[in-house]
């Protein structure tokens, strides 16, 4: 792996490690809904993306007009994204929610890029899937195991967290899209996101009123807004311009094993002996996808038109 990958790879870690501490912070607002949780955090934090690159998206504004379908198609995609997290969190529990969100995200994003792209993955970014997906389902499993009785919800928040993976996949893919297509990283994220964040505003408006009935809730709210969304997609922005977004989905699976940690540390959830080995699965692909290319052509892509490499910066 070269050094700006390396560098790229880094920085999505940082991100995961960030967005791992969303679920334990939600548990400090119990008042506050996973509607609004979710839409306060990623729509406060994706206007955030918007406002910085305000310069980048009036010099880029034509370029992102021809990539429309793009544009909009990740704006979905973070509409959805974090309705669909936070409500996989509310319903099977920190450490399921979030496992089965990212764990089922490479799976979506190699299957955009081979379809799509029609980019070859390597063996070695297979066995990494393989092994980052087993963790999280021996993960998901052993929770289940451990209390039967909420099987129904459990349920209920595995399809949810699948949905969440594949919309992740849709706004991960949508934003690396654009920058290969010559659009700045700044352009591009702050297009994606704030016209998603833009568009969570209503339901914030809708089912937010808890966010601000106490200090304790508006200061969970402003941490999920400012530090895993806000820099955390900073971070992650930075890190699509060096890595493919297959690579960048699959090393973010580092966030649920983050996840899982802080909740049984601070929230008190079990984990039993078989779920640590899935956690060890999650640490295996990491490992394996640090030290291995993730696709056949390399981690940078190019334009088939001009086969230019991806730009770099705002």
């Amino acid at each position: 792996m070269s050094r700006g990958s390396l560098l790229g790879a880094f920085a999505v870690l940082a991100a995961a490690f960030l967005w791992g501490t969303t679920g334990t912070a939600a548990t400090f607002a119990p008042t506050v809904g996973p509607l609004a949780m979710g839409a306060a955090a990623l729509g406060i934090g994706g206007i955030l993306q918007a406002v910085i690159a305000v310069p980048p998206l009036r010099r880029e504004r034509a370029a992102l007009s021809s990539h429309r379908g793009t544009v909009i198609a990740g704006a979905a995609a973070v509409v959805i994204y974090p309705l669909a997290f936070y409500s996989s969190m509310h319903l099977a529990g920190v450490a399921v929610g979030t496992a089965v969100s990212l764990g089922s995200a490479p799976i979506a994003s190699g299957l955009l890029e081979r379809m799509i792209m029609r980019r070859r993955l390597s063996r070695w970014w297979m066995l990494a899937a393989v092994l980052g997906i087993a963790g999280c389902a021996v993960l998901c499993a052993a929770t289940m195991h451990d209390a039967p009785s909420e099987a129904l919800p459990t349920v209920a928040g595995v399809a949810l967290g699948l949905v969440a993976g594949a919309t992740y996949a849709l706004y991960s893919w949508s934003a690396h899209r654009l920058m290969s297509r010559g659009v700045g990283r700044a352009a591009a994220m702050g297009a994606v996101f704030g016209l998603g964040g833009t568009a969570l505003m209503p339901v914030l408006l809708l089912t937010g009123a808890p966010l601000v009935a106490s200090a304790q809730a508006f200061a969970v709210g402003t941490y999920m807004a400012l530090i895993p969304m806000f820099l955390g997609y900073l971070l992650f922005g930075y890190g699509l311009t060096r890595v493919s977004a297959s690579t960048a989905t699959t090393l973010t699976l580092a966030e649920p094993a983050v996840a899982a940690v802080l909740a049984v540390v601070i929230v008190g959830e079990r984990l039993p002996v078989i779920g640590w080995a899935g956690l060890a699965g999650i640490c295996a692909s990491l490992l394996i996808l640090a030290l291995a290319p993730a696709t056949h052509e390399g981690a940078t892509e190019t334009s088939p038109s001009n086969r230019r490499p991806v730009r770099q910066g705002a």
